[in-house]
């Protein structure tokens, strides 16, 4: 069984992890070297799912 990770990413930080994999794949190329794992990871961080999350504070209602 293959273990999976959840990370929470806002807007901003998905950006900064797309561009830092694409500055990844892009030495990569330059060096003459398989970019398949780092595609595939490009394409699970831009293509995941958005979830809205709502505080409890801002939902309204009091948490006991």
């Amino acid at each position: 069984m293959q273990r999976q990770y959840v990370v929470k990413l806002d807007d901003y930080d998905q950006r900064i992890m797309i561009r830092a994999l694409n500055d990844l794949r892009s030495t990569l190329i330059k060096e003459e070297r398989p970019t398949d794992a780092v595609d595939e990871l490009m394409v699970k961080v831009y293509g995941a799912k958005k979830k809205l999350l709502v505080s409890e504070q801002r939902s309204g209602y009091e948490c006991r």
